[in-house]
């Protein structure tokens, strides 16, 4: 069983097909339900942000994995199969593990270095775990790519460059309004990234934020949470949406809805009341970072106002890092991923060395059997005493073999000595898990599916199917 990546992000497509492929927290479970009642999926996490769509699955077959994961997001989406194989990419095994240890790192984000992306992947576990959807592989694998991200950002300064995409628009939005201490911002939607726009706001010096949502309890823990920045605060549920616009001067949204939450009549409005409140010539800065976008394309034609959304954080030069901070990243990363694979090639050993001490055991009682009926009349006290003798003869002979076995298996290609053991023993193939012999796939079992995705993104690492 190997762990296979089908995903979709800033750095391969553009928002308008990030639009498409947006997973939100509703659709989440559901598309993982439909991945574990495929056949050849037996773990599945989503992780989904603004800026990306990733599906982590521990598959028994490669190419059968990735018609599944593929179908799913092809009928998720609505996209016609060659135009998202176009921006798809696929990372397998060894590949899938050093790619998201990149991520957690801040390394793959588009504001580089940025902290947020690790919440994201725990929730993204946390998510699949709910769902019993994760199993020792993607356990092992998402603990691992959260303590990479945490030794990082310990060990290196690669976010220097911004603490996270909300940062970065932030400093936009005060290029246009001069400087937003002691404005009034309004922040739509209540979670993590509302949080964390929150935090920032009030760093920067804003006078007063209004935390507008759906559902009014959660617009008011969140506004209580400004109020403990001594920012002036308060909450008003999404109908009101227009009404607290009027009296903005930046307004962050990301909301994760399905359709726009800003509308071009909601903005006339809301401009309209601040003509009557004299404050027509003051500027309104949208900062979007939905996705799907939560403001209206149109919006940004209206005068006086800015539209500030992922597409333009793509091209800021202030999403980068320091090459020296993000060459020390890449280090940590590639220290971490051989530590990674060492650990798994030393766990897929294990029932092979079980095995054979299990082996070993049973031709020991046959022995002892044997003994017994050659010579009944041995008194207990010498049965006992040759039977731990055996034993320990046995238990001497094996622990050199076993112990260096697993030292060779967290080498490059130690899953040889594992092997070489099943052979030399006899080890029944089912009675070391150690290996899963991948499923033949059919030819009619999605095969026009592989070939797009493996044509167009697979490369060298079809090799290792």
């Amino acid at each position: 069983m190997s762990v296979l990546l089908v995903g979709i992000s800033h750095r391969s497509a553009p928002v308008s097909v990030l639009e498409k492929v947006a997973i939100t927290d509703t659709d989440r479970p559901k598309l993982i339900e439909r991945m574990l009642e495929s056949s050849h999926v037996s773990e599945a996490m989503i992780v989904s942000t603004c800026n990306r769509v990733e599906i982590y699955a521990v598959v028994d077959a490669f190419h059968g994995g990735l018609a599944e994961v593929g179908e799913l997001l092809t009928k998720h989406s609505g996209m016609p199969l060659p135009d998202l194989t176009k921006h798809a990419y696929v990372r397998y095994s060894e590949a899938a593990a050093e790619h998201l240890f990149a991520v957690a790192s801040g390394l793959d984000s588009m504001v580089v270095g940025e902290q947020q992306v690790l919440s994201q992947i725990r929730g993204a576990y946390a998510s699949a775990d709910a769902q019993q959807a994760v199993g020792r592989t993607l356990h092992e694998l998402s603990q691992h790519a959260l303590r990479v991200g945490k030794r990082v950002h310990a060990e290196t300064g690669i976010d220097r460059a911004g603490a996270s995409v909300v940062s970065v628009a932030l400093d936009r939005a005060q290029q246009v309004l001069g400087s937003i201490a002691g404005r009034t911002a309004v922040v739509v939607g209540a979670g993590a990234m509302g949080s964390l726009a929150v935090a920032h706001l009030a760093r920067a010096g804003i006078g007063r934020i209004i935390v507008v949502n759906r559902t009014i309890d959660r617009a008011q823990r969140l506004a209580e949470t400004a109020g403990t920045y001594g920012v002036e605060s308060s909450a008003l549920e999404l109908s009101r949406l227009t009404e607290a616009m009027a009296t903005a001067d930046v307004v962050l949204t990301c909301t994760g809805a399905v359709g726009a939450v800003v509308t071009l009549a909601d903005t006339h409005r809301a401009l309209a009341d601040r003509d009557r409140a004299a404050a027509a010539d003051r500027p309104l800065v949208f900062c979007d970072l939905g996705l799907p976008r939560d403001v209206e394309h149109a919006v940004a034609g209206l005068p006086g106002v800015s539209v500030i959304d992922i597409e333009t954080l793509q091209q800021d030069p202030a999403a980068g890092a320091a090459a020296d901070d993000t060459a020390a990243a890449r280090a940590i990363v590639a220290d971490e991923l051989a530590r990674y694979l060492a650990g798994q090639r030393m766990a897929e050993v294990t029932p092979t060395v079980a095995a054979l001490r299990q082996r070993a055991a049973e031709v020991v009682e046959a022995e002892l059997l044997r003994l017994d009926s050659r010579l009944p009349s041995l008194a207990d006290p010498e049965r006992d005493e040759v039977a731990r003798t055996v034993r320990r003869v046995v238990d001497k002979l094996l622990h050199a073999p076993t112990v260096r076995v697993k030292q060779l298996a967290s080498t490059p290609g130690g899953d040889s000595y594992a092997e070489a053991l099943r052979e030399l023993f006899e080890l029944k193939p089912g009675a070391a898990q150690a290996v899963a012999a991948p499923m033949e796939i059919s030819a009619m079992a999605g095969e026009a599916l592989v070939d797009d995705f493996t044509a167009g993104h697979l490369g060298d690492e079809e090799a290792q199917a």
